[in-house]
């Protein structure tokens, strides 16, 4: 038996084959009505979401396709219900990389707690979705670097995991929605 690479999960089709997928081989595709209001990198990252869910927080090693495409309708009803025409109230959005920028030469030092402030400014609001944006900009800013590194792919899940963990610790709604892209 061959063994199954790490950071890949088994799709199990509707014919009832098995093939081995990772998080970079899953496309997303739109209709012509979803293309118009949902944001492609937003699908993408939804995409990423749900792949980590299933491989590190459920701990499956397998998925049929059929889970997996419900999983991320639902991840993606959870960003955006409606066409953001619909949608504008209750809606927090702030950016990142602005924050990365903010913190000049302390980096790091001075990123999360700085995040940590803004985030517990935007959760006495009690948005239904705190959305932050330009997640890669903002670790290339902190990484100092122009191109996308190791380095960088920890940053980033250090970046979401705290802003999870905060908006956990700090959010008295049950129903909050909370979008990093």
């Amino acid at each position: 038996m061959i063994a199954l690479a790490k950071d890949c999960l088994l799709f199990q089709l509707s014919n009832g084959e098995r093939v081995p997928f990772s998080v970079d081989m899953i496309s997303v595709e739109f209709t012509a009505e979803t293309a118009s209001w949902l944001n492609p990198d937003t699908a993408c990252h939804a995409a990423v979401a749900v792949f980590h869910y299933f491989k590190r927080e459920l701990g499956r090693h397998s998925v049929t396709a059929e889970e997996f495409a419900a999983a991320m309708e639902r991840a993606l009803r959870g960003i955006s219900p409606r066409p953001p025409s619909e949608v504008q109230r209750g809606i927090v959005e702030d950016d990142l990389r602005r924050l990365a920028l903010e913190a000049g030469d302390g980096c790091e030092l001075l990123f999360f707690p700085r995040l940590r402030d803004e985030m517990r400014e935007h959760l006495r609001k009690s948005p239904r979705l705190l959305r932050y944006r330009g997640l890669r900009e903002c670790v290339k800013q902190i990484a100092r670097v122009r191109r996308w590194t190791p380095r960088c792919r920890e940053l980033q899940e250090q970046i979401v995991n705290f802003v999870r963990e905060c908006a956990g610790m700090d959010s008295r709604q049950s129903d909050l929605q909370l979008v990093v892209e």
